[in-house]
């Protein structure tokens, strides 16, 4: 059993999403549950499930770099009764294995989860083919399937929990490296399909997900200076939506920021937008992230700062775009 104390969630800060859900929480599942089973495409070690193949190798496989072939073997594990887990790199599993994911899990419904870890821009310096910037568009459109994307080590925890008891398909979107930023210093309650706000603010709201959620409360703090006072949300799954945490927010504020370390098409950015445009609310959105455009090549820190994703960037967006004092859309400042 997994105990949280600000020990672990320090270290689970240090191992990053993808050590903490590999040589963490998955073995805490399968000690006690023989129908877990995890599935790798030649990322064992770089994945940090060296641990897990040990001490559970009649539960895990490793299939090679044959993406496609692990998602129909983990299909097949799951008709027989499996709560399976499925991963390689994001960009892999969710592209190269999109046909597979779409008939298996989609149509046939399995209860195979699939972690595309090193996703976003995590992989930096590898280039554009290891980027990861389409996922949550691409998996958002299956019908019933579940898109998450933790905040850090200890969500990440909490969100490989959760899908575990689940019997829905799911897409588990681990992002940044080494060392990601702590957002959850204690334990908190997690549900799948509603946000979290973390900082209660005014005026305008920072809708964020994945890593770049301790990026927006640098944000705030940042703002804070100019007498700005944001509201902050980790918005962690985005499918089901939280569209009532939303269409609050939208009732609140006058503008809504999306910041999210993938496209702004199809991903946090689009799924608040349709909802807003749903509800026939007026607010203003603006969404934050790589526009219609490939990212280049760079370490992560660089990538973000290069695409105004940090800190520094996104309050730059903000106080170029922030609404005068003049209550929602009559004045701006742009």
């Amino acid at each position: 059993m997994i105990e949280i104390t600000p020990r672990n969630i320090r270290t689970w800060s240090m191992l990053g999403q993808r050590g903490t859900a590999f040589t963490m929480a998955l073995p805490d599942i399968a000690s006690d549950r023989k129908d877990v089973m995890v599935l790798t495409a030649d990322l064992s070690l770089l994945s940090g499930l060296e641990r897990f193949k040990e001490t559970y190798p009649k539960q895990f496989l490793d299939i090679g770099i044959a993406e496609q072939n692990m998602i129909g073997v983990a299909a097949g594990l799951a008709k027989e009764g499996n709560c399976v887990f499925a991963t390689t790199y994001a960009t892999f599993i969710s592209m190269r294995s999109y046909e597979q994911i779409r008939n298996n899990l989609g149509v046939m419904g399995f209860n195979v989860k699939v972690i595309g870890s090193s996703a976003g821009v995590a992989m930096g310096t590898s280039g554009n083919c290891h980027h990861s910037i389409e996922d949550l568009a691409l998996m958002r459109v299956i019908p019933d399937m579940q898109v998450i994307s933790p905040a850090d080590g200890l969500e990440t925890i909490k969100v490989i929990q959760a899908i575990s008891k689940s019997k829905s398909p799911a897409y588990v979107r681990l992002t940044g490296n080494l060392n990601c930023p702590v957002v959850y210093k204690e334990d908190y309650e997690f549900q799948i399909g509603k946000g979290n706000v973390l900082k209660e603010g005014k005026d305008i709201a920072i809708i964020a997900t994945g890593t770049l959620v301790a990026e927006a409360l640098k944000v705030s703090e940042l703002l804070n200076e100019h007498e700005i006072y944001p509201t902050v949300v980790d918005m962690h799954t985005i499918k089901p939506l939280d569209e009532e945490l939303i269409r609050n927010l939208s009732d609140s504020h006058s503008v809504i920021y999306t910041l999210e370390e993938h496209s702004i098409i199809g991903g946090l950015g689009g799924a608040v937008a349709e909802c807003l445009a749903e509800s026939g609310s007026s607010v203003r959105l603006i969404r934050m992230g790589f526009r219609d455009e490939y990212s280049g090549l760079g370490d992560y820190e660089y990538i973000l700062r290069q695409n105004k994703l940090d800190a520094e960037g996104v309050k730059e967006t903000i106080l170029s775009t922030r609404m005068s004092k003049i209550r929602r859309g009559i004045s701006w400042k742009i």
